[in-house]
């Protein structure tokens, strides 16, 4: 899985680690293990030092790991496949199949994730209030009697992380919680999703600005790289947030682009009454290129679609009796869309059949165009303005496969589980 290593599972959903995990882990662990040694928490052991550090990190990954599975078990209890939980560089992120189908729903599976994080904050304060009532070790000396502070120095650093990890998790930008918090709260006052996407994106791009800025900032004043982290979070929250802010600009497109404005005329109508024979060798031997998409009609009306493959399953000795007319496939019996279909549907529609194209009907039921990928992609490409060549569009039509970094299927299929 994109290099991830799965360590197990918890309550059914797969866990994974990152690689850049263990380089954060290490550098979480050389802090702790620095600034509890520098406080002479460890007294003597210093070998202490560097294992309460670690024991830190571990912990406070797995407080990042409860805060995505809180996120995790909200999503499930609406009927969302969790596919995995992830831990990485900047925390954890939990994969969800789809968003929830209500502004209600998306608000409380972003909000279950700091809830989680004040949940342990509060629990590793009341950890604190119980070491200082309980005497652990009285009539040990020495480093035994560092274990005490040392205890409570790990449950105060815990409960201050969770604090301020929920606490920053409710910055109302994506794609921190509080951008779907946001989100959540525009789509239910605007009544559409894709507007509350877009506001929360933009307050996620100023969000990860003004931490770039103020990282920076820190860095010029001090003299010293302390501010490093933030202008990396920041860097991270904004380039999200674009990438939020381009999807939903995708998706939007997908819901305004029609297929008349995709459609191509690259077919040709043939003579109905042609006997097989005949068509074969006025226009199948003839085509010198990419095969083409036959209509039959007679007496100005269409008589269906003709599949060449249907010609191959009957004899050749027959090819002269049997007319184009008694193999067409009817108009309404073949996949087909309406000029003013979104093209969402279109997208679908193709992932749904085996041709590699789909038939456009106006709205007399004769045939106004065909769309395959090619078409999709060209349309997309011409409405964004992206750099996508005519090599590729061909590509495209000839493989009947879109590229690596358009999932159009799985963009229109999000879209969709939102109706």
């Amino acid at each position: 899985m994109d290099g991830k290593w799965q360590i197990g599972s918890l309550l059914g959903i797969p866990l994974y680690l990152d690689p850049s995990w263990f380089l954060i882990l290490g550098l979480v662990t050389l802090v702790n293990a620095e600034d509890i040694n520098g406080q002479g928490l460890a007294g003597d052991w210093l070998w202490l030092g560097w294992i309460a550090g670690l024991i830190m990190a571990l912990l406070l990954f797995i407080s990042v790991l409860l805060h995505e599975l809180g996120h995790s078990l909200i999503a499930r209890s609406q009927g969302i496949t969790v596919n995995s939980i992830t831990l990485f560089l900047f925390g954890g992120v939990a994969a969800i199949e789809r968003e929830s189908t209500t502004p209600a729903g998306a608000f409380w599976v972003a909000i279950a994730g700091p809830l989680v994080s004040f949940s342990l904050s509060a629990l590793f304060y009341s950890l604190i209030y119980g070491l200082s009532s309980v005497h652990l070790f009285p009539s040990m000396t020495g480093n035994w009697h560092k274990i005490p502070q040392l205890l409570t120095y790990m449950m105060v650093d815990l409960a201050r992380i969770n604090l301020v990890l929920g606490i920053f998790n409710l910055i109302p930008g994506l794609p921190l919680d509080g951008g779907q918090v946001l989100k959540a709260i525009v789509w239910k006052l605007k009544g559409d999703r894709l507007t509350g996407v877009r506001w929360a994106a933009a307050s996620g791009k100023l969000v990860g600005l003004f931490g770039i800025c103020l990282g920076l900032f820190f860095i010029l004043l001090t003299g010293s790289l302390s501010g490093l982290w933030l202008v990396f979070v920041g860097w991270f929250v904004r380039r999200n947030a674009d990438n939020y802010e381009r999807i939903t600009e995708l998706q939007q497109s997908l819901l305004n682009i029609l297929a008349s404005q995709v459609m191509t005329r690259e077919f040709r109508v043939v003579n109905a009454r042609l006997s097989l024979a005949q068509f074969a060798q006025e226009y199948i031997l003839r085509e010198s290129y990419d095969p083409m998409v036959y209509f039959a009609a007679s007496e100005g009306r269409y008589r269906g679609l003709i599949q060449i493959r249907d010609l191959q399953t009957i004899e050749r000795s027959a090819w002269e009796k049997i007319t184009l007319w008694e193999i067409a496939h009817p108009l309404t019996e073949i996949s087909s869309v309406e000029e003013k279909t979104p093209l969402v549907r279109v997208i679908e529609q193709l992932e749904a059949i085996s041709d590699r194209y789909l038939t456009v009907l106006s709205p007399a039921g004769a045939v106004a165009g065909i769309i395959d990928r090619g078409d999709v992609v060209k349309a997309i490409a011409e409405y964004h303005q992206l750099p996508i060549p005519e090599s590729e569009i061909k590509r495209v039509k000839t493989e009947g496969t879109y590229p690596n970094y358009l999932q159009l299927p799985a963009i229109a299929k999000s879209l969709e589980d939102q109706k």
